[in-house]
């Protein structure tokens, strides 16, 4: 029996984890910072839809409206589904839970729902998916990683005809030097565990190296900030990004800010 609700009292520690209960105190701790965003949210629209099997938790899906998604993309009237996850055992919830996101979109009056699916054999967010449950492709697309060939491409399902359709982020990074000092550019949201968690990891290393490292921070939550550098997530130092696909590591930080030392 599968269950999908809005997010409740009982299902936050699970969808702010991202699933990963009782793994670490960083990540409570990161779940703590990403609710209060989330509870932040709720008054403009975004909605946390949690389905259960038998009672047990099994997945979840975030809906946000797209002008204030800190994750992208770009447009009007429409309701961004940034990240669905489902267990294992989660059968057919991932259709049930992109259901609950169309029912809402109806609800709040949008025209449309977007995504940003991935054509690769990982699990996280497959367009063939999305495009089997009624999805089409934007005619726009990214390569995320030379190595693995993963194209990240935009994704919608329109509810009204008279919708513009979205567009994709289109980064604007500008390295500007310090003379004598280390520039590290953090580009973080509170959205994306991922990002919350190495946004304070880059914090916590910086500070090691005192007055030799500048940390300039850019929050997509700010929307100005979003729509200045569209960039929602992305590590800098003097210029040359630096990323590892999950948390970026304290040591590989570390690492980084040492070599941009070395004379």
């Amino acid at each position: 029996m599968i269950e999908i609700r809005d997010m409740e009292t009982k299902d936050e520690y699970f969808v702010g984890t991202c699933t990963h209960v009782d793994e670490s105190e960083e990540i409570d701790a990161c779940a703590r910072r990403r609710l209060s965003w989330l509870q932040k949210l709720h008054e403009k629209g975004l909605r946390v839809k949690v389905a259960t099997i038998n009672g047990s938790h099994t997945g979840f899906l975030y809906a946000i409206p797209i002008e204030c998604s800190p994750w992208g993309p770009l447009g009007h009237h429409l309701l961004v589904i940034p990240c669905l996850y489902v267990l294992s055992n989660g059968q057919k919830a991932g259709k049930a839970l992109l259901n609950a996101s169309e029912e809402e979109a109806r609800r709040q009056g949008q025209k449309g729902i977007v995504t940003i699916g991935y054509r690769h054999d990982f699990w996280f967010m497959p367009a063939g998916f999305f495009e089997a449950n009624g999805f089409v492709e934007c005619a726009q697309a990214r390569w995320e990683s030379s190595e693995t060939k993963s194209a990240a491409v935009l994704l919608w399902k329109t509810l009204d005809g008279g919708v513009q359709a979205p567009t994709l982020l289109r980064p604007d990074y500008r390295f500007r030097p310090i003379p004598g000092r280390v520039v590290i550019d953090l580009f973080w949201n509170t959205f994306c565990q991922t990002s919350d968690m190495e946004a304070q990891r880059v914090r916590e290393v910086a500070a090691e190296f005192g007055d030799s490292v500048v940390l300039n921070e850019y929050c997509a939550d700010d929307r100005a900030v979003l729509l200045r550098h569209q960039i929602s997530r992305g590590i800098y130092v003097e210029g040359h990004e630096i990323g590892w696909g999950y948390e970026a590591p304290r040591e590989g930080i570390r690492a980084a800010i040492v070599q941009a030392l070395s004379p």
